[in-house]
């Protein structure tokens, strides 16, 4: 059961580091590539931490 849920950690992780670098171009942030990859890598502790990233981060989501 452990393996089970690291797994299904793993994946929400590595898909929402894909489909926050495929709409970072919706987001407020400037695009420079090591901002979208610090950005990208970080995402799970920026989004508890920081509410201004929640909502760029919900925009990158979008469509």
């Amino acid at each position: 059961m452990d393996g089970f849920i690291t797994g299904l950690l793993i994946f929400a992780y590595v898909a929402g580091l894909w489909k926050f670098w495929t709409g970072f171009r919706r987001t407020n942030f400037s695009n420079s590539l090591i901002n979208r990859l610090v950005l990208s890598l970080l995402w799970p502790a920026c989004f508890i931490a920081n509410k201004s990233y929640r909502k760029n981060f919900r925009k990158a989501l979008k469509g």
